[in-house]
């Protein structure tokens, strides 16, 4: 040690600094997926990493883990049921996630936590270094074991900060090699998602074959053709032409539709977001058409509409059309001119359009004669059957700040 005092002061009662709580270490780790992964293996081997920064003697008093993509925040985390973590068979004690580590830092007396290294608890820098923060106001130590034990406080601190932005590149790397695979498997004319209402989706046989050793689940190509009721077609050619030619509402396409079921059938019934759903669906034009919605918007379950300049497209009609594209703009404007008057007058209506604008749905769930309960995105609502423009303002409003 160097600059050690002249004299012997080791017989001094502060000379030596005190510990005023005991040490209380936990550890935390991540692995993105169960099924590119093995949860089984990664995590315990996180722990024995980890393990190496503990004091002689020391055990973890907690272990906080996650099988969670690294790009979500600590509260999407953990969502999963305890019954998927418990088929998982880690032979590793699981005492929450990482929102649960922040959230019980504190009373549970945790001094350090005790990673791999800083992309365990996220790829982005961002929620690495809020998780850091919110522990540090507690007096909790974050400790990777991929950084360098001793030397100045400044050289620990560029290891970990170059750690989590090479964590965050890798991240938005991953990202846009994603985007720009899932844009081309449009653009070739391959189905995302569930099939609209007048098509199934079988696999493409003539699909070239995925490339040996590719990461992740190779899973078929799929591509659109007619479900083979053809009543469904009609179906939404009528749909269509209702909202475009006569400029119907949906409650009104409804009432056409459900008033000729052996005509136009459906499982269980037409509903408003079926309607409005189809309407402006741009794959009844025989179009592929990917990045509709943002789905990821920091609120589970929730998504938004991209604007139509962010859509992708494939350049030719890749399965058999419903309508032509032409028809389908024009079915837009209308839409959008129906949204325009109900924004000025119904207060349901506008109340629907400030909610489409942040991807919620407004269903109404049960009625009476005064009242009716509402779910608008995951929030259950109860409003009077003749809605007040000064309560629909406050409605419009509230979404506006959950925006």
């Amino acid at each position: 040690m160097q600059f050690v005092p002249p004299i012997d002061l080791t017989d001094l009662p502060n000379y030596e600094k005190t510990e005023l709580r005991p040490r209380r270490p936990v550890f935390v780790g991540r692995v993105s997926t169960k099924d590119n992964q093995n949860p089984a293996t990664s995590l315990p081997r996180q722990v024995s990493t980890a393990a190496a920064r503990l004091e002689p003697g020391e055990d973890f008093a907690a272990y906080f883990w996650d099988v969670e993509s690294g790009m979500l925040p600590p509260e999407l985390r953990s969502l999963a049921p305890q019954e998927m973590y418990d088929t998982l068979a880690v032979p590793l004690r699981r005492d929450g996630g990482l929102q649960d580590l922040v959230d019980r830092a504190e009373p549970l007396g945790v001094t350090h936590v005790l990673a791999e290294r800083s992309d365990r608890l996220a790829r982005a820098m961002l929620t690495s270094l809020t998780v850091e923060h919110e522990l540090g106001k507690f007096g909790v130590e974050v400790v990777y074991a991929n950084e360098p034990v001793g030397g100045t406080e400044s050289g620990r601190l560029r290891v970990r900060r170059y750690s989590q932005v090479d964590a965050e590149i890798y991240r938005t790397a991953m990202m846009e090699m994603s985007m720009g695979g899932q844009i081309q498997h449009a653009v070739g004319g391959w189905n995302h998602g569930h099939p609209p209402y007048p098509y199934i989706s079988v696999v493409d046989e003539t699909a070239p074959e995925p490339a040996r050793g590719r990461f992740g689940v190779a899973r078929p190509k799929r591509k659109l053709v007619p479900h083979p009721d053809s009543r469904r077609f009609d179906a939404v050619r009528e749909l269509c032409r209702l909202r475009r030619e006569e400029g119907l509402k949906s409650a009104d396409i409804i009432a056409v539709l459900a008033a000729d079921p052996d005509r136009y059938p459906i499982d269980n019934r037409w509903t408003h977001n079926r309607i409005e759903g189809l309407a402006a669906n741009p794959k009844l034009t025989g179009h592929q058409v990917f990045n509709r919605r943002a789905t990821r918007t920091g609120r589970a379950g929730t998504s938004r509409w991209n604007p139509v300049e962010d859509w992708a497209w494939s350049p030719g009609i890749v399965h058999e059309p419903v309508i032509t594209l032409q028809e389908w703009k024009q079915a837009q404007q209308v839409t959008a001119a129906l949204r325009g008057r109900g924004q000025q007058g119904d207060p349901l209506a506008r109340i629907r359009v400030a909610a489409s604008r942040r991807g919620f749905t407004v269903a109404a769930l049960s009625s009476s004669d005064t009242h009716t309960v509402y779910l608008i995105g995951e929030r259950k609502m109860v409003l009077p059957t003749q809605i007040p423009d000064i309560l629909a303002q406050q409605v419009i409003a509230d979404l506006e700040l959950a925006g």
